[in-house]
């Protein structure tokens, strides 16, 4: 865990509401000057904190109008099954997250389609392909009231 003083946490705020500021309009939002800004955003890029930078996009304004969280449980709980399914769903772009979950399924995934025709083919014939899963179990949502994908600071 990286310590973050007040300023940090106000850039780091900052940044999650609008990645796009200048670091000119950046260090003017939380009282520093160009340069100690500069240097603590490399400092906490550095450091791990900040990841990258994304545009939020609209999955429905795309055509990605499905959502669903599938429920999977491997054949063998080793390390190598998990390896080699982890790399499998990695590849698959529709494949938004991938979590080790407990209980009595091994991961969940978050997964984007089109329609559910096209879920249904991406689970035959990509994700079912996998041979080391033993049971899978898909939840759709049926809607979506918020998503954060900001953190508390």
């Amino acid at each position: 865990m990286v310590e973050l003083d007040k300023k940090d946490r106000q850039l780091l705020q900052a940044l999650q509401t609008n990645a796009r500021l200048s670091n000119s309009a950046l260090a003017e939002a939380v009282s520093l000057s160009d340069t100690p800004c500069l240097r603590r955003i490399k400092n906490l890029q550095s450091n791990g904190v900040i990841l990258g930078y994304h545009a939020a996009l609209n999955p429905k304004a795309l055509g990605w109008s499905v959502l669903v969280y599938a429920f999977i449980r491997l054949t063998e709980n080793s390390a190598q099954a998990a390896s080699q399914f982890e790399a499998h769903v990695e590849a698959l772009p529709q494949v938004l997250s991938c979590s080790v979950i407990s209980g009595s399924y091994d991961y969940l995934l978050e997964i984007i389609a089109e329609d559910l025709e096209r879920y249904e083919y991406f689970l035959k014939h990509r994700l079912a392909t996998f041979a080391p899963i033993a049971a899978m179990e898909s939840t759709i949502v049926l809607k979506q009231t918020f998503t954060r994908r900001s953190l508390p600071i």
